[in-house]
């Protein structure tokens, strides 16, 4: 009996197709486990080294995690990072839940503001961001507006100069990136919205629910895993602020590390200074932080759901 099973023809067949597909899944798998994970675990042990350009001198144990948190510069960091995201992701995701409403619904032209909203997400960064220093710039077109209106740009922060003020720069890159990310969080909202079954907001509608009540109690509630992953990769890519910030505000962060984020102080570290070491136990505590982040984000908008159920 057992010979029989072994030599039918179907077992057999299967158990190659088996082999074939583990063997196709085991080299993603193996280069998720060298990239990421192996990695990962490399830079852990870098970042317990003095390691400079010419490779370790000494073991330091924890010496560059205090270092890190005896930086007042690296403190301002984490400030500029985390303030950046906690404003930024709110906006970029109510603008994106909004967007892909507008566009899910049967209005003329739907398809065209659909891509016009999206294309800011494709364009280059780096372009975006360059055109955006000369708009808004002292005789930039954006205080030109504001003069138009009788605003006196005059007596602005720093006369207008909205980047090179530490007290409006961070503010200026926040409105830029929420313009720019909001197409991509619409994206998110509107595969989920087109997956919604619409039996459940006319039954409401025929209860007597008003559509304030069928959005709250009935939308928002059925998007939760739309909630969860916009709010988690626009909270990954917030924290993850880097060419925005080095193209306003140079490599130091300017004017007064405002614009200093955690990846670019990264950057100095490594690239500039070469301390390997420290820049890879910088990315550890970046790490730490996002997965943080993200574990609460999982309780707020997982298992617990969204609270307009209730």
């Amino acid at each position: 009996m057992l010979v029989s099973k072994l030599r039918n023809p179907r077992l057999i067949r299967k158990r190659k197709e088996s082999f074939v597909a583990y063997g196709f899944l085991a080299i993603p798998m193996a280069l998720f486990l060298f990239l990421s994970i192996g990695i990962f675990l490399y830079a852990i042990y870098i970042s317990t080294f003095n390691w400079g350009i010419m490779g370790p001198t000494e073991f330091v144990g924890l010496d560059n995690y205090e270092r890190a948190f005896s930086d007042p510069i690296f403190l301002k960091a984490v400030r500029n990072s985390v303030k950046y995201a906690l404003i930024v992701v709110p906006i970029q995701t109510a603008l994106g839940l909004f967007l892909a409403l507008l566009v899910n619904s049967k209005i003329k032209g739907s398809k065209f503001f659909r891509s016009a909203f999206y294309f800011p997400s494709i364009a280059s960064s780096a372009a975006i961001t360059t055109l955006f220093i000369f708009l808004m710039a002292p005789d930039g077109v954006f205080n030109g507006v504001l003069s138009f209106f009788g605003v006196d740009t005059a007596n602005l922060f720093n006369q207008g100069a909205w980047l090179s003020d530490s007290r409006t720069a961070l503010y200026s890159i926040i409105g830029l990136n929420a313009w720019t990310t909001s197409g991509t969080m619409m994206l998110f909202y509107l595969a989920n919205l087109q997956t919604v079954d619409s039996q459940y907001a006319e039954a409401a509608v025929m209860d007597g629910a008003t559509r304030r009540q069928v959005f709250w109690y009935i939308t928002m509630p059925l998007l939760k895993p739309a909630h969860l992953f916009v709010v988690a990769t626009g909270m990954i890519g917030a924290l993850q602020l880097y060419d925005q910030a080095i193209l306003a505000g140079g490599a130091d962060g300017s004017p007064d590390y405002s614009l200093m984020t955690v990846v670019l102080y990264i950057y100095n570290a490594c690239f500039r200074k070469f301390e390997f070491g420290y820049a890879s136990s910088i990315g550890v505590i970046l790490f730490v932080i996002i997965f943080s982040l993200t574990l609460l984000q999982k309780s707020l908008f997982g298992a617990g759901g969204w609270k307009g159920q209730n």
